[in-house]
């Protein structure tokens, strides 16, 4: 299961993952309200779709004045964003997502995928933020860091530490990058994602890191345990065959069928016959031949490894 940006970002609050302050936005007029209560002078404007390369396709508006927000928020909702992950139909904009905007100085990748090849949870961190880490595999592999965690044991510090310095994160970036992939590890555990994603993670002026996206996707069988991540389902946004084929999936948590009162009747006088006997044995009936006459036991038979003896 998929959820937006901004909803992945709210789990990102939770778990002291810094993000920019934003609201979601369902027409202009609320665009234009969220944009009034931030601090920062210059807003973007982010639509909201369970697809990447938004940016490419124009789904993403920055706004220099907080009196053109409206107008912005007019021209992307609605609109049909057709990105390499939409296919050529494309998916139409419904919500938007109003946050500040950020002095950027460098950006990263960074994500937290589960590997069921080798049973663990692989960091993957790149310098090339921004860009679509398929691309960067291609072309330049060298620039990406991969780690792999063994969940018995988790996510270790001095791991976070060395991927950081194979990045050339500069010193005073190391321990915000070191408690970030620990509290997005614990978030990715937690709530049992198959993919915990940042790109950007961008490095401001001020040395401080802070996620500009955020993308989180989720294990379908292990939705039965978090209930405050099924609410976060839009169905505007799945596939129709998969909503029905998801809706007639047996659901894991079903209550347990009621028994009648004959058949809890019957186990408890069976439970009482069982139990008035002083032993098991004592209850099992035996026939008059064997009470009678008991069995013989036969001697043990010498092993067939064992020649026999002769005098």
């Amino acid at each position: 299961m998929n959820i937006h940006e901004y909803q992945a970002k709210a789990l990102f609050a939770k778990y002291q993952i810094p993000v920019p302050n934003g609201k979601v936005a369902f027409n202009p007029q609320e665009a234009q309200a969220a944009a009034d209560t931030l601090a920062t002078p210059i807003t973007v404007v982010k639509a909201q779709i369970h697809a990447g390369g938004r940016g490419k396709a124009g789904g993403v508006k920055l706004a220099k004045k907080k009196s053109d927000v409206a107008a912005t928020a007019q021209e992307l909702l609605g609109k049909i964003l057709v990105t390499h992950q939409t296919g050529p139909q494309g998916q139409e904009v419904k919500k938007l997502l109003v946050e500040e905007g950020v002095e950027i100085a460098h950006e990263l990748y960074v994500s937290w995928v589960a590997d069921r090849g080798t049973a663990s949870i692989v960091l993957i961190a790149s310098t090339e933020g921004g860009m679509d880490i398929e691309e960067v595999a291609a072309q330049t592999p060298e620039k990406i860091v991969k780690l792999s965690v063994d969940p018995v044991i988790g996510f270790q510090a001095h791991q976070g530490r060395t991927v950081g310095f194979e990045l050339g994160l500069p010193k005073e970036v190391i321990g915000q990058w070191v408690a970030m992939l620990g509290n997005l590890y614990r978030l990715f555990i937690e709530k049992d994602a198959s993919l915990v994603e940042i790109n950007p993670l961008v490095v401001t002026k001020q040395s401080k890191l802070i996620a500009l996206d955020a993308k989180m996707n989720f294990d379908d069988n292990a939705l039965f345990r978090h209930d405050d991540i099924r609410e976060l389902r839009d169905l505007d946004e799945e596939d129709p065959l998969e909503t029905r084929a998801t809706a007639a999936r047996p659901q894991l948590r079903q209550a347990r069928r009621p028994r009648s009162a004959a058949w809890s009747t019957a186990r408890a006088s069976r439970w009482r016959r069982w139990t008035s006997s002083s032993s098991p044995a004592a209850s099992r009936p035996t026939s008059s031949t064997s009470a009678a006459a008991p069995r013989r036991r036969r001697s043990p038979r010498p092993s067939r490894s064992c020649s026999p003896i002769r005098t």
